[in-house]
């Protein structure tokens, strides 16, 4: 019997008794359990295999429930809420001291979102408590864009997968600090720079820390297929280094005519960055399991969503 449903109101009731239940979002699907059940969250960690120093993002469903969550709320991330909220963006705020140490791997600080899904929101509207929630993988595995990643991973270990389609966004949230009331990227995503930057103007990206870090996703090795994979600027040149192997590829747009390739994805044959961003996991997840010797990834444009694409590729492969 499969663990994906669409029933809302079993979700509920699984939250409510401390069990764990992946929900969509418009990013990837989350693994989500109540954020004030010390068993919830440590069942989290346990089941990604996450380690405890790497903290987890609180989704809310309303900008009314901040208050709850943080402490302060800077005037740019009121601008920031008000122009991005319900939607991709995760800001990481000082938090009420009710929020556990657990979720903020002891921090002072609480990364909080209002996720755009019709269905988590309608989920989070039902709850007396905010959710946490990682994206449903294991820790530095691939992210799951579809239910059905969720479920090849931990069709076990969890008693739901919420069912809310393909996530239409397809890399994970961008998520933004501050520091002395400077804006600090910690996490490049599915929120372009230049979209936060027309709202607050110039930020700064630090957006890797293999100690301690301020935010999910800074750790270098992220986001991996178990395939080796490497990631380029010049294609062909790396598919010449691989003769003889099983050799899958990962470009933007354009359609390389190699017989020594095995199998290849187009992310966008039209260049639309959103599309390959919305593509990107679930092309990984497919090449993942064709049994190839390595996967090949294009280095996308260094602008807009091609630079989370980046980034998201830089932690995935093997530069060349």
């Amino acid at each position: 019997m499969s663990i994906i449903s669409k029933d809302i109101s079993k979700a509920v009731a699984l939250l409510k008794a401390d069990k764990l239940v992946a929900i969509p979002t418009e990013t990837v699907y989350g693994l989500a359990g109540n954020i004030y059940s010390e068993k919830a969250i440590k069942s989290i960690f346990e089941t990604k295999k996450r380690p405890f120093f790497n903290p987890l993002i609180v989704h809310i469903a309303s900008v009314k429930q901040l208050e709850d969550i943080v402490s302060h709320v800077p005037e740019k991330a009121k601008l920031l809420a008000k122009a991005f909220w319900p939607g991709a963006m995760t800001l990481v705020l000082k938090k009420q001291s009710i929020i556990p140490d657990l979720i903020t791997a002891g921090k002072d600080t609480v990364a909080v979102r209002v996720p755009n899904h019709p269905i988590t929101l309608k989920l989070l509207k039902q709850l007396p408590f905010p959710l946490a929630a990682p994206s449903a993988n294991p820790f530095g595995s691939i992210s799951p864009t579809k239910p059905e990643h969720v479920a090849r991973y931990f069709k076990n270990d969890i008693d739901q997968v919420l069912d809310g389609g393909v996530c239409s966004n397809g890399i994970e949230s961008t998520i933004i600090g501050f520091e002395n009331d400077e804006l600090i990227i910690y996490r490049l995503g599915a929120l372009a720079i230049e979209d936060i930057e027309a709202v607050v103007g110039k930020v700064t990206i630090k957006n890797s820390k293999e100690i301690s870090p301020d935010a999910p996703g800074m750790l270098d090795r992220h986001y991996a297929p178990s395939t080796q994979t490497f990631l380029t600027d010049t294609i062909l040149e790396e598919i010449k280094k691989h003769i003889g192997k099983r050799i899958g590829i990962l470009v933007f747009k354009s359609d390389l005519k190699q017989p020594t390739i095995t199998t290849q994805i187009i992310l966008s044959k039209d260049g639309d960055m959103a599309e390959a961003a919305s593509k990107l996991y679930d092309a990984m997840h497919d090449l993942d399991h064709q049994n190839l010797d390595v996967i090949i990834a294009e280095r996308f444009p260094d602008f807009g969503l091609g630079k989370s694409i980046n980034d998201r590729l830089q932690r995935a492969t093997f530069s060349s």
